[in-house]
């Protein structure tokens, strides 16, 4: 997996370079993909789907974020048919959308529905707060999506007193689904 750079800092914490591994795992991005994000913030999900897939369209509702998501893109040269939008989704979402990752917890509900309406096939909504996976987990499943659930704990070593200890990262639960989802953990 290539280095991201984030020179630019947008208030707010990217999404972690081994929870993006996973993300991009469960979203199998192709050169025929046209992924769309919504809450692009960084741009972290964004840099590395817009390496991966043919097309990117990113909302981000906060004008200060998309202009950290700019700086970012240009400083790791990522050229490629990325469309970026400062909105509120699901406002003008695509109704071509191949896959889908949700970056934020803000009208995730409706940006679902459109997901439904337009039989996107692999959607995947980070969350940081318990409550909130546990509605975003069954507003996946009664929408039919939900295929799995992930929590993630990730801990980086730092030295202490001539040894090793760990410092953790809040936890991070994904939500992992699609249309075509016959049942949770199953295949579609």
């Amino acid at each position: 997996m290539s280095r991201v750079s984030l020179p630019h800092d947008a208030k707010a914490g990217p999404t972690k370079s081994e929870v993006r591994a996973v993300l991009l795992g469960k979203l199998d991005l192709g050169a025929a993909d046209h992924f769309v994000e919504v809450g692009s913030c960084t741009g972290a999900v964004t840099i590395e789907a817009a390496r991966r897939a043919g097309r990117v369209t990113v909302f981000e509702r906060k004008p200060e974020r998309l202009a950290v998501t700019r700086k970012n893109l240009a400083a790791n040269d990522v050229a490629g048919d990325v469309t970026l939008r400062e909105a509120e989704a699901p406002a003008g979402l695509p109704r071509d959308g191949d896959a889908l990752f949700i970056g934020g917890s803000r009208n995730y509900e409706s940006v679902l529905d459109h997901a439904v309406e337009t039989g996107i096939d692999r959607i995947v909504m980070n969350v940081s707060r318990l409550e909130v996976a546990g509605e975003a987990t069954e507003a996946f499943r009664g929408r039919g999506l939900l295929e799995e659930i992930v929590q993630f704990q990730v801990s980086h070593g730092y030295e202490l007193a001539g040894a090793t200890s760990f410092d953790s990262d809040n936890p991070v639960y994904m939500v992992v689904g699609g249309a075509g989802v016959t049942e949770v953990g199953g295949d579609r």
